[in-house]
């Protein structure tokens, strides 16, 4: 009994992560845009992202993001409730992340395609100490039958490496 309540205790140590070294205070997080294509849609190559984070309000007011070409200005991380109890709260993709979170927030520029000006975030708290923003907002339209493509209108991909910087976001 004592080896299995030993084994039981060592799992929950190893499934539980303390995030508190990603708060950043009065500092940010704050990197460019992955600039390939291939992982990019709606946003220019030159775009950088800079974010703050308070683990302590990871489901409640976690932090803001802004963008330099002022897509986003302070925008709120705005916790989806539910998912803290679903299975997407356990997201884990790729190597070398400790947490991943799913949030939405609202352009602080408008979209143009009536379908609203909310993006979704997925912020990844890196093993490395860094942090990826990924945002994603719709997608382009399925080709026409005669072949030729559909617009992109309101489409949104991007993918931010973002390392540690001190001071508050220039943007």
């Amino acid at each position: 009994m004592k080896r299995c309540l030993g084994l039981c205790l060592g799992l929950l140590c190893v499934t539980c992560r303390d995030l508190s070294s990603f708060s950043t205070g009065g500092d940010r997080y704050e990197g460019p845009v992955v600039a390939a294509d291939f992982v990019r849609a709606g946003i220019g190559p030159a775009v950088s992202a800079c974010l703050t984070i308070d683990t302590d309000h990871l489901q409640d007011g976690p932090g803001k993001l802004s963008t330099s070409d002022a897509r986003f200005h302070a925008a709120a991380l705005r916790p989806i409730p539910q998912i803290w109890h679903d299975p997407l709260s356990t997201l884990s993709f790729g190597e070398g992340r400790s947490k991943n979170l799913l949030y939405v927030v609202q352009a602080s520029t408008s979209f143009g395609d009536g379908n609203g000006d909310d993006v979704f975030v997925v912020v990844s708290l890196m093993q490395s100490g860094g942090v990826e923003v990924r945002l994603l907002r719709g997608a382009p339209g399925l080709a026409a039958s005669d072949g030729s493509a559909a617009p992109s209108t309101g489409n949104l991909f991007a993918v931010f490496d973002l390392g540690r910087a001190s001071g508050p976001c220039s943007y």
